[in-house]
C-alpha cells in the first residue's frame, strides 16, 4: 500500500537555507500570489500554506500537483527570488512510501542454522531481479508469524512514485529463498509500538498526546526540535560565561552528545541505537 493524504499533496522546492529564511517571512503573501497564478492557468489546485523543511520550502496543497501546476509554482518562486534564482532547485513532488511484506520466509536460515539475519535479508533483496531499482526507505524488519512459529514475515518500506508503480510491479510475485517459495504482498504501514512525534515517548501517537506544546527530540526541553540551537542551554549563545559560547548554527554539527529521554543513552530520542526503537516491532 502506498502512503496517501497530505504527504502526497505538497510541492517541494529545494533552496539554500538563507533564501528559505528570507522567503518564508512573507509566506502569507506568497500563498495568495501562488493561488492567483494557478487560477490564471485555470488550475484546480490551491496552495494552503507554506512550511520550512531542511531541504527548502514545502507548499501544502488541496490536491496532488500536475506537471503544469509544478511549473507555475516554480516560475512564481523563481521570479520572486530573481537575484538568487541559481540557489533554487526544480520544484518536485514528494516521494511516496509503499509498504510491503514478504511472507513464507523460514525463520531459521539453512546457511547458518540460526535465526535469519538482517544482512541475509538485504543480500536476498540485493541479488533478486524482482528488487532491481527498488530503494528501501528504511531497514527491513523481521517478525515471527507467531511466538511458536518457525516462519517469519519480512516488512519492507520502499520509496515509490505517487501512483505506487514500483510496488505494483512486485506485489503478488513469487521468488525462491533456498528451498522455500516466498511471496511479496501489499500491506499497511508496519505494525509496532508507535513513538509520539510530540513528546518522543513510546506507546502513543502525537494525535493523542496529552502534553501541551512539543518537546525537543534532542534535549527533551519544551521547544520544537528544529529550534534546539536557539533555545537549548547547551547550544544557544551565552555572553555571560568565559569563554563566550557562540550559538550552534543550524546545519552545523552539535558540539556535544545528547541524552535519550527513554533509555538515557547518548543519542537523541528517535535514534535507532535506542533499545526501545530496536524492539518496537517485536511481537513478544
Amino acid at each position: 500500500m502506498t502512503t496517501k493524504g497530505s504527504s502526497r499533496k505538497q510541492v517541494i522546492i529545494p533552496m539554500s537555507y538563507d533564501i528559505t529564511k528570507e522567503f518564508i517571512k512573507d509566506s502569507s503573501s506568497h500563498v495568495v500570489n501562488i493561488n492567483r497564478a494557478l487560477k490564471a492557468i485555470k488550475s484546480s489546485m490551491i496552495a494552503d500554506f507554506i512550511r520550512v523543511e531542511d531541504k527548502g520550502i514545502v507548499i501544502m496543497t488541496n490536491i496532488v500537483s500536475s506537471g503544469s501546476d509544478l511549473q507555475e509554482v516554480e516560475k512564481y518562486v523563481k521570479n520572486s527570488l530573481s537575484s538568487d534564482v541559481d540557489k533554487v532547485s526544480l520544484a518536485r513532488l514528494s516521494q511516496s512510501k509503499s509498504y510491503l511484506k514478504i511472507v513464507s520466509i523460514p525463520l531459521i536460515s539453512e546457511k547458518t542454522n540460526s535465526h535469519i539475519s538482517l544482512d541475509e535479508i538485504k543480500d536476498i533483496l540485493k541479488n533478486n531481479h524482482l528488487f532491481n531499482n527498488i530503494i528501501l526507505a528504511s531497514k527491513p524488519y523481521i517478525i515471527k508469524m507467531s511466538p511458536k512459529s518457525d516462519m517469519a514475515i519480512i516488512w519492507i518500506d520502499i520509496w515509490d512514485t505517487q501512483t505506487g508503480s514500483n510496488a505494483k510491479k512486485i506485489i503478488n510475485c513469487w521468488f525462491n529463498i533456498s528451498s522455500y517459495i516466498a511471496t511479496v504482498r501489499s500491506t499497511n504501514m508496519n505494525p509496532g509500538v508507535p513513538q509520539c512525534r510530540n513528546c518522543w515517548k513510546w506507546g502513543h501517537i502525537a494525535g493523542v498526546c496529552h502534553i501541551q506544546g512539543a518537546k525537543c527530540v534532542r534535549c527533551n526541553s519544551p521547544h520544537l526540535s528544529e529550534h534546539h540551537h536557539h533555545f537549548a542551554g547547551c547550544c544557544k549563545a551565552n555572553n555571560k560565561i568565559n569563554p563566550l559560547r557562540l550559538e550552534t548554527k543550524k546545519g552545523k554539527p552539535y558540539p556535544h552528545s545528547f541524552k535519550c529521554l527513554n533509555c538515557k543513552g547518548e543519542y537523541q530520542a528517535n535514534s535507532n541505537d535506542c533499545p526501545f526503537w530496536k524492539h518496537c516491532f517485536n511481537k513478544e
